[in-house]
């Protein structure tokens, strides 16, 4: 390989990298994401036909759809359907969950404090905090155009 050209070189890489599925991918995330967010509704209407206001019904569903991420996530079935799913799984509050709980699990080792609790924001963190700056900034905008 050393006496390749750069020609000869990327040939080479060709022939050994992995040829992209991206009909098949992005297939599976449509069917996934579609699914969970199919599970979504059907809860909602769950919660909507146990007499739940809509408001009522969206923050409950939110919360069971959080639960059961996590939950997911803890018993190793929400990466296992990622490894299919792909960007299918990125479904906000789905993959917003699983990114907290994900570096929880695997820095336990390391301690409650120190391992669990300062990891469990690192992938979520910076969404966390640039969300909150932009609904700030979000917000100050709009009070400017309704003039205070």
């Amino acid at each position: 390989m050393e006496n390749m050209s750069k020609k000869e070189y990327q040939k080479y890489v060709e022939k050994k990298a992995e040829k992209s599925h991206l009909w098949k991918d992005v297939t599976f995330a449509f069917v996934i994401g579609g699914l969970i967010c199919v599970l979504g509704q059907a809860i909602s209407a769950f919660f909507k036909s146990r007499g739940l206001s809509v408001q009522d019904a969206s923050t409950a569903t939110s919360v069971t759809l959080v639960f059961l991420s996590a939950l997911a996530t803890g018993l190793n079935v929400y990466n296992s359907l990622a490894r299919y799913a792909g960007a299918g799984t990125l479904v906000p509050i789905t993959g917003f969950a699983n990114a907290v709980v994900s570096p929880a699990i695997d820095f336990k080792a390391e301690g409650f404090v120190t391992g669990m609790a300062a990891k469990m924001f690192v992938i979520a963190g910076p969404v966390i905090v640039f969300g909150t700056a932009a609904s700030v900034v979000y917000g100050i905008v709009l009070m400017m155009m309704r003039g205070f």
